[in-house]
This record gives C-alpha cells, structure tokens and sequence, in this order.
C-alpha cells in the first residue's frame, strides 16, 4: 500500500509514475511473449518442413533401415550432436517401435518420444505434434513429429526432427534484454514528461498560494490572479472571507471604542469626586477606581490586540518602532546621563499593528530605563523562519532566575518604592501571546537584565 502523501504534486507524481511503470511493464512483457511465440513459430515450421522432406523421399534398403534418399542439406544433421536431428521409428500395433534410421548427428544416441505426444501423433495421424525434451550433450530440444504410412514394406513409421532450442532461447533474452533498457529509458523520459506536466498542471494552484501569502504578509488586500475557471470560484470565496474578516475586525473595534467609553467616564467621575475628600472611604475607594482603570485599559488592550491580531496582513517596520523609542527616551532619561542606543537589521517586518509593538517595546524600554545605571541598549534581527527578535539590554542590577520567574506574573512588583502598577511585564506577555510570540529574561551581557521579544515576522 502506498503511504499518502501531504503533498499533491507528490501524490500525483508518484501515482502517474507507477501506473506508467507498470504498462511498461506488462507491455515489455507482452511483446517479449509474442517475440518468444514467432521464435518458436518458426522453429517448428523449419522442423515440419523437414519431416516432410523425409517423408517424401523416405526409402527402405536391404537391411530393413529406412532413411530419406534425399536428406536435409544442413551439414549439422552430418554431424556429431551439432544441434539438429531427425530419426524413423516403427509403429507397431500402435506402439512405439524400434529406430528405423537417424541422422550422422545423433552418433548413438536415440531421440526420446513422450508417450502423451505420440498418442496425440496416433490421434491426429498425419498431423503434426510439437514438444521439448533434453537430446543428445544434455541439449534442450525442440521436437516435432508426424505419424504416416507409406507404401510398400515400410508400412507406419513416425518421423522425428528435433533442434537444440537453446539459440532461440538465447535470442529471445537478447530482445528481452533490449526491450527492458528501451523502456526504460522510455519510462524514465515519461516520468520526467509527468513531472513536468503535472508542474504546469498545478501551476495556478501555486500561484494561488503565493497570492494568498501575499495577502498573508500585507502586501496585497486580495487574492489577485488570472486563475482558470476551476480555481476562480475559490479564489472569488477567500475574498469574500478576507472582505468578512476585515468587518467584523472593524465592529470589535468599534465595540472596544464603545466599552472603553462606557466604562472610562463613570470610573473617572468615581476618581474625580474621591479626590475631593481625604475621608478613608475616599482614599478607600480612589485606589480600587485607579486599580479599575488599569485592569480596564490593561483588557481594553489586550482585546484590540486580539482584533488587530486576527486581521489577515497587519505589518509594520521594526526598525522604524525602535529608532523611534530610542529617539523618545533619550530625551526622558537623557537629563538622567542615561543613554539609550539603538541596533537593529534592516528591512526586519512585524506581523502585526505597530502600535503593539510600540506598546511591547515601549515598556521593556522604559522599565530598563528606569533601572539602569548608564546605558540601554535595543537590538532587533531576525531570530528564525517565521520570526523577529527585539533584545532590551541594560546595565543595572539585574535579577536572578527566581526574580525573573516572579517578574512577569501580573501585578507583582520587585520594588514597591519604583513607580509603576506591576502590570508592564505582564501587559508585554499578553500582548506577545495573542501573536503567537513570547517574551524571555534572562541575564544580560552588560551585567543588567535582558528582555528579549520573539514575534512573528520577517526580513524584506
């Protein structure tokens, strides 16, 4: 059982090869068959021919031996077990009598008559019987043999002629053998010709896949192609899907906008009237408003997040997003003597909204800021097939593995006397996990804490 394959221009290959493969096959054999028959063909009409010679001029002398006055005119029947033959034997009673006459080439030697072919010989008397038998020299032997009556003394004979097959044999392996190598290299030329063929045959649905991918990768907002008629309907149906994601993208959008409205004014009316008292009610409930506000904007975040992530062919420039957060949070920290530089490969792609990466970046920028002693550095490239790195280094205290696990938990802080909710890391793991991507920490080479973002991406 041929195991299947998850490719189709595989599976098309394959199957086509060995059907291919196997008509060869059954051709080759068959044409060796017939080949092998007319080789016999003709063998046994030599053979009857022959009987018949001896038949017509079959003479008996003196002694009783009974012998063609005019004999087969190839010298090998006058020869010692050169491969042809004949010989008279006496019918007797319907029995197999004894060698009335044989030709030079059979020495002493007596040509054996299978019984089941002399009963056929006496069944069809004057017809021709044709078997194979091991002759003289161990020679395998063609033989045909007649059964007649002739005139006078000599009465009912059967007369043998027999040739040592082995010539045609060889023969036929000769045209086996060069029919095996033209087919073959007649099915090796065929395969090409399928390969190629199927190519060409699956041509549009390649390039559908590459307009699709390009869709995919942003550079195009449909399946664009001249596709033939089997192939258009689907290439008019993921339009339609790609029209259909796009709305309903757009209306979780506007929901988002909807939510954020609904919720931010009563919070900031809650905010604004416990700020006009300093009772510890007020104070109670102006930290749980600024703890409703951030987990609002925190899951108000993720959700567009998870909008802008499902729409198909969102992309945006690393380099850009990076150069620009270096250039912001130089002039923050610069009067700090913070320095924030910046390294990164050109033509590296995000898949996904610019803002969220300004958003992922923008806080691990800003937390090592906040920790370093003089530099952080931002480094972005591609990390492997598929995706982009974004590296956050800097050069301050650092943290251990246990202090690294418990940072990006939601809500904990290491430092409850830095500014900050404790949410930042958590908001960055959140935002990276709805594109697939994920964030790591670990120890820098400047002696601080590394930050580093994988995201799915590219290099143009």
């Amino acid at each position: 059982m041929i195991k299947k394959s998850r490719s189709l221009l595989r599976r098309l290959v394959v199957t086509a090869t060995i059907w291919t493969l196997l008509a060869l096959i059954a051709v080759a054999i068959a044409l060796t068959t017939l080949f092998q028959n007319s080789v016999l063909r003709a063998l046994d009409d030599r053979l009857e021919a022959v009987t018949l010679t001896i038949i017509a001029t079959a003479d008996q002398d003196e002694t009783g031996r009974v012998a063609p006055s005019q004999p087969p005119q190839d010298s090998r029947y006058d020869r010692a077990f050169q491969g042809m033959y004949w010989q008279i034997n006496d019918i007797d009673n319907g029995r197999l009598g004894p060698v009335l006459g044989e030709s030079e080439s059979l020495v002493d030697e007596v040509i054996f008559v299978e019984p089941q072919a002399f009963e056929s010989a006496l069944e069809n008397f004057g017809q021709p019987a044709e078997f194979n038998v091991k002759g003289p020299d161990n020679q395998l032997l063609r033989v045909i043999i007649r059964g007649v009556e002739l005139p006078g003394a000599v009465g009912r004979i059967l007369v043998v002629a027999a040739e040592d097959r082995r010539p045609a044999d060889a023969e036929v392996r000769r045209f086996a053998l060069v029919s095996v190598g033209i087919f073959l290299v007649f099915g090796i030329v065929l395969a090409v010709g399928v390969i190629f063929q199927v190519r060409i045959g699956l041509a549009p649905v390649f390039a559908m896949r590459d307009a699709v991918a390009e869709v995919r990768e942003g550079r195009s907002e449909r399946v664009v192609g001249d596709f033939p008629i089997e192939l258009q309907p689907l290439g008019d149906e993921l339009n339609s899907l790609l029209v259909h994601s796009r709305e309903v993208v757009e209306r979780a959008r506007t929901h988002v906008g909807n939510l954020a409205h609904a919720l931010k004014t009563p919070i900031a009316v809650l905010l604004n009237e416990s700020e006009t008292s300093d009772t510890e009610l007020a104070g109670l409930v102006r930290r749980q408003t600024q703890t409703m506000s951030r987990q609002v904007d925190h899951h108000l975040r993720r959700a567009r997040a998870a909008a802008h992530a499902k729409a198909i062919g969102a992309r945006c420039d690393v380099g850009a997003v990076v150069e620009d957060m270096t250039r912001t949070l130089n002039k923050i920290y610069g009067r700090q003597n913070k320095v924030v530089s910046a390294h990164y490969d050109s033509g590296l792609e995000f898949r996904g909204e610019r803002q969220d990466l300004e958003e992922m970046v923008g806080n691990l920028s800003d937390n090592a800021c906040k920790w370093a002693d003089r530099r952080v550095l931002i480094s972005a490239g591609v990390a492997d097939a598929g995706q982009v790195f974004v590296r956050v280094d800097d050069d301050g205290p650092g943290m251990d593995a246990e202090q690294r696990k418990m940072a990006l938990q939601r809500g904990v802080r290491l430092d409850e006397e830095a500014p900050g909710s404790g949410l930042g890391l958590s908001i960055v793991v959140d935002l990276a996990g709805v594109y697939g991507g994920e964030l790591k920490l670990a120890e820098s080479d400047n002696g601080g804490l590394r930050a580093e973002l994988l995201l799915p991406g590219r290099s143009r």
